[in-house]
């Protein structure tokens, strides 16, 4: 059994809800329906991943861009689905075209979903869907289609959600049997090509489907019919069966008690985070925590115990492998408990969730420690996955070569070090102690060996041996102490070894880019940003949020019909492109997008970005509302004919979920614009999800969070004045210098053609006292008498009630 690095490409959703797939949560869990397989063997999973841990010996160069198109995936833009153009199977992407060829020739559709930087997709493409023999079956019994998840949530989560309940679990790459009418009848994620174990291989399942279709096709429709119906009634709102309509709002008070004491129940005291391996930064869990702390106060058992999982979770992930010491940025998670041997992929959505979370930790904890960090993600951001035009790249793939001409690609080779590289890279003598080496320091401060640092049960693939992943192992006053010189010497001696490293780091190659552009994701990077800016008082990261804001309004925005597009694209000589049927927005881009602009707005005091951002609201509630019940649909209604159905999302995982992100925002554009409406959506939102809050609020931190500010009313911090008075810069800096926790702040400038002025009747009562710029903190309807100075304002903020 081999936990953790056998999960590269995990469904995050299964760790949530604690369902086990196979034993070290080994992404091979093949359950099937009443068709095709039922009668197979079933074997202990546990040799059925010894067996494929050896496949990735078989990983050669992976096809990154294929030389020699070979099917119409070489049309696309995708990077996931370009690395496929050159297979021999006759892939299609999705759409209608694949699917009048499955209706006219009668043949059932072989749906194969994963991403870029999906390892085990790639484990797959090489043994058979580079094989010709393989291609030969696929492109004879059925037609066959790539979908990039990133691009089609929709179609993922639609399909995703057959594999989960018939299987138990899920992961990419998913493998999902589809009639023609799209109705699923079998399905699993990675699947050998021989079989094994009594496991069926790739070219078993192959044949037993389409002989099964051939011969009895009238049942295998009619099971897909059935299949079809269940999953309606199970998953259309989420797998509890039934949303609850009562309209009744859950208590926010019991529904954070319990949020609270899950997580506290599921918190690993030692290294922080939450549950065993593999373990996930999760910052909505931490979001959630630091609120609560901020608002329960330090008098409260509670609020400490809150503060003090966020402050040792933040600390832990911050010294582990899981952060890059030398390229900056976090990896998607981290294969072992002490967050030592990450999957060294990088995402963006979670370089701008963890931004946002140490910023607002740095705020609450006054910690430089959090500060640095925050530093630390947006050079890597600004660095690595920026266009030159401002848009954010999609992430950086775990695997690459160790040396150019290397033969295959191996994972995390371009972060891990040799002891015997360290000590060649950083031969030179301490500045502060000629008589010590820089690399025995550095050694000792990041655990370091001769041997590596990696545990072998880490690493089933035998791709670390010998290998260091950097961990901070010591303090810097302990390594000071270690070696007899000052805590700032010792800082100076580590940057400057850092920087040696990362320049020698440079001359390797580097792991593929996912140079795709996602609305929804470039949202949640733009809320770091803002944050940051807010938070550090750096301008330059102002700036970089409004790069990217114009970025996504150039290229992802279509101005006449007030709709935003999921994607765009890298061409090969940097211009961005488009593909030739774009694909619209999903709940996720227009509320990330839309929480980004809020946050945007609250650094820059441009109401240009609150105009859009309630231009996108209006949008999103007539694509995506549910007028029958309430709350949004994952999907646009525009997409619905190429959908069984559209699902509701019930889970904050690695991004938090749209309607949890949507009631947030409502609450805030509710108390920034004056609007009853925004205020009846957020309250018909957390009513729909009642049984999930009251039951297992864990599951949605980020709506639960939101659920208590709407129960304690939103703080509104209305300043009123010229936004380049000197006095209202003082006003606003003294709100941004604290964490305001279920808080707006509002600038009340006197432009009346605002879209502020414009909604809002109490921004309009709202006047400077004495032609100077002054401070209304509101909650509940009533206000605090108006005070004019930061040192007021900053004690008023302070009050347990505005905590």
């Amino acid at each position: 059994m081999f936990p953790g690095r056998l999960v590269q490409c995990s469904s995050l959703w299964n760790r949530i809800k604690n369902v086990k797939i196979g034993e070290g949560y080994c992404n091979v869990n093949h359950k099937f329906g009443s068709i095709a397989l039922q009668n197979l063997p079933v074997v202990p999973n546990s040799n059925f991943c010894r067996l494929i841990s050896t496949h990735n010996t078989l990983l050669g160069p992976l096809n990154m861009a294929h030389s020699e198109p070979r099917n119409r995936l070489a049309n696309e833009k995708s990077p996931y689905l370009l690395q496929h153009a050159g297979n021999p199977v006759d892939w299609y992407p999705w759409g209608e075209e694949a699917f009048e060829k499955a209706r006219s020739e009668d043949k059932l559709i072989f749906l194969s979903v994963g991403y870029s930087t999906c390892h085990w997709c790639h484990v797959m493409e090489k043994e058979s869907f580079e094989s010709e023999t393989v291609a030969h079956i696929m492109n004879e019994h059925f037609v066959n289609v790539k979908v990039d998840r990133e691009e089609r949530p929709d179609v993922d989560r639609v399909y995703m959600s057959f594999v989960q309940v018939t299987s138990g679990g899920g992961g990419w790459p998913m493998s999902v049997f589809l009639t023609p009418d799209l109705k699923p009848i079998a399905g699993g994620t990675y699947f050998p090509p021989e079989d094994n174990y009594g496991r069926p291989g790739f070219k078993t399942v192959l044949f037993k489907v389409a002989k099964q279709w051939k011969e009895d096709r009238q049942k295998v429709n009619q099971t897909g019919t059935k299949i079809v119906d269940v999953l309606k009634k199970t998953t259309i709102f989420f797998d509890v069966g039934m949303a609850d309509i009562s309209n009744k709002v859950p208590s926010s008070k019991e529904c954070s008690m319990l949020c609270f004491q899950q997580l506290a129940g599921n918190y690993e005291s030692m290294y922080g985070g939450f549950g065993l391996a593999p373990k996930f930064p999760q910052p909505s869990n931490l979001d959630f925590l630091l609120h609560l702390a901020a608002t329960s106060g330090s008098n409260s058992v509670e609020g400490r115990e809150a503060a003090a999982i966020v402050e040792h979770t933040l600390w832990m992930m911050q010294r582990g492998g899981i952060h890059d010491h030398v390229a900056q940025g976090f990896a998607r998670y981290s294969t072992d408990e002490k967050w030592h041997v990450p999957h060294f992929e990088k995402m963006l959505y979670d370089q701008g969730q963890l931004a946002v979370t140490y910023s607002n930790a740095y705020l609450y904890f006054e910690d430089e420690l959090f500060a640095e960090t925050v530093h630390d993600i947006l050079t890597y951001v600004s660095r690595d996955l920026s266009h030159p035009e401002g848009g954010f790249y999609s992430a950086e793939d775990a695997d690459s070569y160790p040396v150019e001409g290397a033969s295959e690609k191996k994972e995390g080779a371009f972060c891990v070090w040799t002891h015997d590289e360290i000590s060649q890279l950083l031969s030179a003598p301490l500045a502060a102690k000629p008589q010590t080496i820089l690399a025995d320091l550095f050694c000792h401060h990041y655990h370091v060996k001769k041997g590596g640092n990696v545990d072998p049960d880490q690493d089933p693939h035998n791709e670390l041996t010998n290998q260091n992943v950097l961990i901070v192992k010591y303090s810097e006053q302990e390594t000071a102490d270690k070696f007899g010189i000052t805590v700032e010497e010792v800082r100076l001696a580590l940057a400057e070894a850092r920087k040696v490293l990362f320049e020698a780091r440079l001359k390797r190659p580097r792991p593929h880019l996912d140079n795709k552009i996602i609305t929804a994701w470039n949202g949640l990077m733009i809320s770091g940003y803002a944050h940051a800016a807010n938070a550090l008082n750096n301008e330059d990261y102002k700036k970089r949020a409004i790069r990217a804001a114009e970025f996504i309004k150039k290229y992802l925005y279509d101005r006449e019909e007030k709709k935003l597009l999921r994607s765009c694209y890298t061409d090969k000589d940097g211009s961005i492109v488009q593909i030739s049927s774009p694909i619209n927005g999903f709940l996720d881009d227009y509320a990330f997008l839309i929480r980004g602009l809020i946050d945007l707005y609250q650094a820059t005091w441009d109401g240009v970005w609150l105009e859009w951002a309630h231009e996108l609201q209006s949008t999103q509630d007539a694509l995506f509302w549910d007028n029958g019940s309430a709350a949004y649909f994952s999907a646009p209604n525009t997409l619905y004919s190429q959908l069984l159905f559209r699902l509701k999302d019930d889970q904050d995982g690695a991004e938090p979920s749209g309607n949890s992100v949507s009631v947030d925002n409502l609450l805030r554009l509710a108390a920034i614009l004056d609007s009853a409406d925004f205020s009846r959506k957020a309250a018909a939102i957390v009513s729909l999800y009642r049984s999930r809050l009251t039951s297992a609020p864990a599951a949605l931190p980020y709506m639960t969070q939101a659920l208590a500010t709407l129960g304690d009313s939103l703080t509104q911090v209305i300043i009123t004045g010229s936004r380049d008075n000197a006095d209202t810069q003082r006003l606003l800096a003294a709100v941004h210098s604290r964490y305001l926790a279920g808080g707006i702040v509002i600038l009340a400038d006197g432009d009346t053609s605002s879209v502020i002025y414009r909604h809002s009747q109490v921004i309009r009562r709202m006047k400077p006292i004495n032609d100077k710029a002054t401070a209304y903190v509101c909650r509940k309807r009533t206000c605090s008498l108006p005070v004019t100075t930061a040192e007021q304002l900053t004690a008023l903020l302070a009050e347990d009630q505005y905590n």
